[in-house]
């Protein structure tokens, strides 16, 4: 699983995403697990049935990959503040974008994302 891992969160840093893509993501996950585990007998049936997301968190004790994902973005938010206000990184971090956002539904912003995070983290004071 950790190799799937690599490959999946490679750039996660930066990525900004809705409930719909954090759930695609659980899915994809608890899919994975079930393809590694594979089915199990039922003792009282001796049918064979899939593995529920209980069983897989207790088989599979890690973190799932959305809470993976918050905890790097947030190491990465906190290495690029402490950057200085001289470097691009920080300057994209804090910076103010040239153009107006289209119109329509507004999608969350990577600093919206981070303020998200760091309140679920029980950090009351988000980015300045």
């Amino acid at each position: 699983m950790q190799i799937i891992l690599l490959v999946v969160l490679c750039g996660c840093e930066t990525w900004s995403f809705t409930l719909r893509e954090e759930r695609r993501l659980s899915v994809f996950e608890y899919r994975v697990l079930r393809k590694i585990f594979g089915a199990e007998g039922d003792e009282i049936t001796g049918e064979w049935r899939r593995l529920h997301k209980e069983e897989l968190h207790d088989l599979y004790s890690s973190p799932n990959i959305i809470r993976v994902i918050k905890s790097i973005r947030m190491r990465w938010t906190g290495h690029v503040s402490r950057m200085g206000k001289s470097t691009a990184a920080y300057r994209v971090l804090v910076g103010i974008p040239d153009e107006k956002r289209p119109l329509g539904i507004a999608g969350l912003r990577w600093e919206d994302n981070i303020k998200i995070d760091l309140q679920e983290a029980g950090w009351e004071h988000g980015l300045r």
